[in-house]
């Protein structure tokens, strides 16, 4: 599903400085990454990189087998739209809209499907994340835990491929981190997305399939918590 090959990135300011350095792996289609590592490792740039929102780097890049290095940024930005999922640690929700409105977004971008259409899907993808009860409630009214599912439900409008998180449970307590893990493993199980999240979360990260480990740039260590290979 997903192709790194020899991922090289500098930081130029203040000085020239190498945050990945040669950074190779595939992901399959329907597994549960995690990618772990002291602040400063590289696995966030990584996942920038993995996102697609960041071009300045050497080495490739593929997802579903198309080879994404080298695209123009319009080509990746409707390539972003309808294969990938992002969730992030602030669930950058817009406060004035509700929470179906929200979900809708970017689905309304994509066009690939009516209002009436867009706004069922919506629905169905609160469901997943059990939150349709609260599909009219504006997003400001919304606890931290119940934001962060609609955002959850956001990334999934378009059916994306590949799923990315950024310590997704990063602000959330024990109970609604282990409500959003719940979610991700039922998407990878169940509709064989694949899931890539970079956590600080060890719980998170060991009920994951796989775990990537950083240092300074580099791929330490690989490890299956659940015996998986």
């Amino acid at each position: 599903m997903l192709k790194a090959t020899n991922i090289v990135k500098y930081f130029t300011e203040p000085e020239k400085f190498q945050v990945l350095k040669g950074v190779s792996f595939d992901v399959d289609r329907g597994e549960f990454l995690s990618i772990i590592g002291k602040s400063g490792c590289g696995k966030s740039t990584l996942l920038y990189i993995l996102s697609t929102m960041d071009t300045d780097y050497e080495g490739t890049m593929e997802i579903k087998g198309q080879k994404l290095t080298g695209l123009k940024q319009n080509e990746l930005a409707a390539f972003r739209n309808e294969n990938l999922g992002f969730v992030f640690q602030f669930h950058y929700l817009l406060p004035e809209f509700t929470a179906i409105q929200n979900v809708m977004m970017p689905a309304l971008k994509l066009a690939k499907y009516s209002k009436e259409e867009i706004e069922h899907r919506a629905i169905e993808k609160l469901k997943l994340v059990g939150m349709e009860d609260y599909a009219l409630k504006h997003a400001n009214k919304l606890s931290g835990g119940q934001q962060q599912r609609v955002a959850i439900a956001r990334a999934l409008i378009n059916d994306p491929a590949v799923i990315m998180g950024d310590e997704p449970t990063g602000n959330l307590d024990k109970a609604n981190s282990q409500r959003v893990f719940e979610i991700f493993k039922q998407l990878a199980t169940d509709n064989k997305q694949t899931i890539i999240t970079v956590t600080h979360d060890p719980d998170f990260a060991n009920g994951s399939d796989r775990i990537i480990e950083m240092e300074d740039g580099n791929i330490i260590g690989t490890h299956f918590p659940n015996g998986k290979h």
